[in-house]
Order: C-alpha cells, then sequence, then structure tokens
C-alpha cells in the first residue's frame, strides 16, 4: 500500500507563496492509494479559503483522499459546514448521549444563529480497499471552536469507538491534527485518553501535523504490550515556519518490513520550484 501524507496547507494569508501547479504535478508524480491530509487546510476557516483548499485537493490525482480539520480550521461557526461543502461531505459521527459531550463549542446555541446543522465536531469513520484488503481510516476531531489547543471529547471518543467495534476490517490507522506523543504550545489536552482508544483497538499506525515540524516517534505500552508509530508531517505550504515547512511524506509498501518513507521538500526557486528527496527505512 502506499500513502501519501500531507498537512497544514493553510490556504489564505499564511499559504506560502510557491506554484501550486508545479506542486500538485509533484504530488500526482507519486502513485498513491491513500491521500491523508491532517489538518490546517485553511488559515481562518474563510469560505473562500476552504474552497481554495477544496479545489487543490479534488486536483490530487488520487480515489480515496481522506481529510480532517485543523485548530485553524475551526475559526468560524460554519466550519464544519464549509469543511462538508468543499472539503469532503462527510457522514459524521454525532455523539450517543450529546448530555455528556463536555468539548466547549461541540454544540451551538441554535437560539442565536441561523445555522442549519448546530453540532460542530468531525468525526468519522472511512474503509477503504486496496489491493483486495480493507483499511478502516478513524478519523477523529482533536480541534476546539475558536481554539489553538487540541480537545477530544470522552463521550465523541466512546461513539466512535462503539463504531469501530461494528465494522470488519484488516488493517487500521488515526488521522488527528495534533500530535499525542510530542507537542508543541498548543497541545492535545487530554492526549493519555486516546493513547487508551490507540491500544484498545491495537491501532499501530497514527498520522497528524499541527506543529509544522517533522518527526516520526515508536511508543510501547511494555504493560498492555503494544507498539504504535506517530507519523507527524511539517507543512506543505506555509510561510511563517522556521521548522519543516513545504514538506510532505510518501510512505511506500506502508506496514511491510520494506516501508521505505519518502520525505520530499519543495523549496521556492523563483517562478520554479526545486525538490530535495531523502529516502527513510525505518525497519
Amino acid at each position: 500500500m502506499k500513502l501519501l501524507h500531507i498537512s497544514d496547507m493553510h490556504f489564505g494569508p499564511r499559504h506560502w507563496q510557491g506554484n501550486n501547479e508545479l506542486l500538485l504535478e509533484k504530488l500526482n508524480s507519486y502513485s498513491a492509494d491513500i491521500v491523508i491530509n491532517t489538518g490546517d487546510s485553511t488559515t481562518d476557516a474563510l469560505e473562500s479559503e476552504f474552497e481554495a483548499a477544496g479545489k487543490f485537493l479534488k486536483s490530487i490525482d488520487c480515489q480515496h483522499i481522506v481529510s480532517i480539520p485543523g485548530n485553524h480550521d475551526k475559526r468560524n461557526m460554519r466550519s464544519a459546514e464549509y469543511f462538508r461543502s468543499y472539503i469532503d461531505d462527510v457522514e459524521v459521527i454525532r455523539p450517543l448521549e450529546r448530555d455528556n459531550c463536555r468539548k466547549k463549542g461541540i454544540f451551538l446555541d441554535s437560539s442565536v444563529n441561523g445555522i442549519k446543522d448546530h453540532f460542530t465536531d468531525i468525526n468519522f469513520l472511512k474503509k477503504v480497499s486496496i489491493d483486495g484488503k480493507s483499511v478502516l481510516v478513524v478519523c477523529l476531531d482533536s480541534s476546539e471552536l475558536y481554539e489553538d489547543n487540541g480537545l477530544i471529547d470522552g463521550e465523541m471518543l466512546q461513539t466512535v469507538s462503539r463504531a469501530i467495534n461494528e465494522q470488519s476490517y484488516d488493517q487500521i490507522i488515526l488521522l488527528n491534527h495534533h500530535p499525542i506523543l510530542d507537542t508543541d504550545s498548543d497541545p492535545l489536552f487530554n492526549s493519555r485518553i486516546v493513547i487508551q482508544f490507540v491500544i484498545e483497538h491495537s491501532i499501530e499506525h497514527f498520522f497528524c501535523g499541527h506543529s509544522h515540524q517533522l518527526s516520526m516517534m515508536k511508543s510501547t505500552d511494555l504493560y498492555h504490550k503494544h507498539s504504535f508509530t506517530q507519523y507527524k508531517n511539517g507543512s506543505l505550504s506555509s510561510i511563517n515556519t522556521p521548522y519543516d515547512t513545504n514538506m510532505f511524506l510518501y510512505y511506500e509498501n506502508f506496514g511491510s518490513k520494506d516501508m521505505a518513507i519518502h520525505v520530499v521538500r519543495a523549496i521556492v526557486d523563483g517562478e520554479s520550484l526545486k525538490f530535495e528527496e531523502e529516502i527513510i527505512n525505518p525497519n
């Protein structure tokens, strides 16, 4: 299986000055079974930014593109509406017990706005068939409305867990925007319960973004005898980070002993782009 992992495009005022068409040409030179977009597709969650991000994503030559929201994508009370209109009209999982939800802004007050859908969280499952095997992609919304810190609602996590248990699949992977093993100044506050979720469902591969800093970390719980790897991508196309900006990851033979991870960086060179690539063999 071949995965293409992008993150933190930041369409809007934080989007880079590079050539998007040349970047798309490079992305499309990699034959991917699944494209993973781990959030912050926009800067301020404006409709025009979602529209531009959606147009870019739809230009990637892949049948299965899975996107999740990031903290910048939830800076507008219409964020969920715009995400489903321009990025992906996913079937959102809704809480089993609404009154048990504790995440701030997870439900908007219907008496003070004219928004049709007042539920703001975007958690969902996608099952993809690759070479005769089914891959369950679990997508958690780790972002709160108008906040940069992360929080995953406990009731939603239990609801998603129940939905997973109703599925049959050969392989399972997890996506959310905020990392769970390392962090920056805007962390995921309750990463502990997400790690418990990872152990409960025997998830071995977790993908994220957020900090604009590349890292690949493996965690082993000696008591529960479970290991998982966190793949944290840098920013695909952002202008304001001193770390891993203008880059993406391509996973070849994903999950096998022959897996190779391509780290591809784009360097703006006038009107053109230059690309530098290194290959990591984690096994």
